[in-house]
């Protein structure tokens, strides 16, 4: 149904406010006249998954506890850590279901990465940032993370993968629920972006369908040139399937149709390669590959 990540500083609230999210979709959702498509409300965060804030800070690795007064820096341990929020995030993602991703989520690539993700089962997405009253604060309550504050990348309501954008101030003693409520619910849902769709795959016997309709056809259309050498309109068939074809005013030869079934060919060849042609979406059946093939000599022989 809905991605909601939450995005801050550390000791900012993230926790409180997940909380805090969680209990208000969970109250909506048992009231006895709701009959939306909701039935899940899930939290994941770097808690549940046994992972500390130093892993992002880069002040240790994951095989080793943090030493607070250590001075040396090891990124090796972010990755992996967000790679662990990612996975989590993705297997939790559902049509039925409010996912909320409670983590410092300080990497505006990051965010962008789970609202692809997001996109891709049609799902809606918000951003939360908890925020204290002066970081002067957040430095007070989490010394040994100085590191974090300088590279945290602030969410922004004006790029598309952190909005809507809801920022929630250290006094509120409660967060927006119902603005909340109606941006996963009503907003508008963004289709998914067509570099992460996955293209459908041929059937196995493409190639051999392209190859046996292609060279039937062709020997087809050069007999009919050859018996109606002023061209127009002629019926040319095979494996029982008829298909009318246009023919320039002057014969056709059996070496010019052979070049414009392999160029025809090798288009095809690559939907079926790599299933970027055309997304995916050529419909592989003898009707269709075959008039394709009649429309493609019908534009290039003339």
């Amino acid at each position: 149904m809905a991605l909601i990540t939450i995005s801050g500083y550390p000791a900012a609230g993230k926790s409180t406010r997940a909380a805090q999210l969680a209990a208000y979709f969970n109250h909506r959702i048992n009231e006895d006249d709701y009959q939306g498509p909701i039935s899940n409300v899930t939290l994941v965060s770097d808690h549940s998954l046994g992972l500390t804030p130093h892993v992002y800070d880069g002040s240790y690795s994951l095989s080793s506890p943090p030493t607070l007064c250590s001075s040396h820096l090891d990124s090796k341990s972010e990755k992996p850590a967000r790679g662990a929020l990612f996975t989590a995030t993705q297997r939790l993602l559902s049509s039925d279901t409010v996912l909320i991703v409670d983590s410092l989520n300080y990497i505006k690539g990051f965010r962008y990465q789970m609202y692809c993700a997001a996109r891709e089962m049609k799902l809606r997405t918000s951003t939360v940032r908890p925020c204290l009253r002066a970081l002067s604060t957040v430095y007070q309550l989490a010394p040994p993370l100085e590191n974090l504050f300088a590279r945290f990348e602030e969410p922004s309501s004006m790029v598309r993968w952190d909005a809507p954008l809801f920022t929630v101030v250290w006094d509120d003693k409660d967060v927006p629920g119902p603005q909340i409520w109606d941006a996963i619910t009503k907003g508008n849902l963004k289709p998914p972006n067509s570099g992460t769709l996955s293209a459908a795959k041929a059937p196995v016997d493409a190639l051999h369908i392209l190859e046996q309709v292609t060279t039937n056809l062709t020997t087809a259309i050069v007999s009919a040139s050859c018996a109606q050498p002023t061209g127009g309109a002629t019926v040319v068939s095979t494996s029982g399937i008829q298909f009318t074809v246009n023919l320039p005013q002057r014969a056709l030869t059996l070496s010019e149709l052979q070049r414009l079934k392999r160029q025809f060919v090798m288009v095809h060849k690559k939907a079926i390669t790599l299933g970027t042609t055309e997304r995916g979406a050529v419909d592989w059946r003898e009707e269709n590959i075959g008039q394709k093939f009649v429309q493609y000599v019908e534009e290039h022989a003339r």
